[in-house]
C-alpha cells in the first residue's frame, strides 16, 4: 500500500466558504449566489497557473476541494496566507468583491433566502498532519502536490510538526 503526505512546507491558511438555501424552490434568488464561487475558482486557478509561469503576480492561492452537504454546497480552500486571501476577497479587480456586493443586495430584498458562511484557519506549517493512503488524493495534497510519507515519517504523531526531508 502506497502512503503520502502532503508536500507543502509552510504554514497555510485553510478557508471554508458555504451557502445555505433556505428557500430551495427560488432558485432564482439562490442560483447567483451557486454559481458565483465556481467563478472565483477558476479565477483563481487561472492567476495560479499564471503566476507560475511567472505571469501574474501570485495571488497566494493554493487550490480548493468542493463539497456537498445537508444545507448546501461549500469550499475547502488552501491559501499561502490570510494577507494574501483578505486581499483578493477585498480587491475590485477580482471575482469576489462584485459577487459580495450583488449577494448584500440580493439579501436585502429576501432577507433569509440564501445564507452565506465562512471560516477562516491560519495554520503554522507544524500544526498540519495529512495521510493520503492507495492514490487518495484532496484536500492539502491535490492543492500543492504530494510526497512519501516516509519522508515525513510513518506515523501521524511524527508528522504532525515535520517538514520534508
Amino acid at each position: 500500500m502506497q502512503h503520502h503526505t502532503h508536500a507543502h512546507d509552510d504554514d497555510v491558511v485553510v478557508f471554508n466558504i458555504g451557502m445555505t438555501i433556505a428557500r430551495p424552490h427560488r432558485i432564482d434568488l439562490w442560483w447567483p449566489v451557486f454559481v458565483a464561487m465556481p467563478r472565483m475558482i477558476a479565477e483563481l486557478e487561472r492567476n495560479r497557473a499564471a503566476a507560475e509561469r511567472g505571469e501574474a503576480e501570485d495571488l497566494g492561492f493554493l487550490g480548493a476541494t468542493t463539497l456537498m452537504g445537508r444545507r448546501g454546497p461549500w469550499v475547502v480552500q488552501y491559501w499561502r496566507s490570510t494577507e494574501q486571501l483578505y486581499r483578493y476577497a477585498s480587491s475590485a479587480d477580482h471575482a469576489h468583491l462584485p459577487a459580495w456586493k450583488a449577494f448584500n443586495a440580493a439579501g436585502r430584498k429576501h432577507p433569509g433566502a440564501v445564507g452565506i458562511w465562512h471560516e477562516t484557519f491560519a495554520v503554522p506549517a507544524s500544526g498540519v498532519e495529512t495521510l493520503y493512503a492507495n492514490g487518495a488524493q484532496i484536500g492539502l495534497g491535490a492543492a500543492t502536490g504530494t510526497v512519501e510519507v516516509s519522508r515525513r515519517g510513518a506515523r501521524a504523531r511524527t508528522r504532525l510538526g515535520s517538514r520534508v526531508a
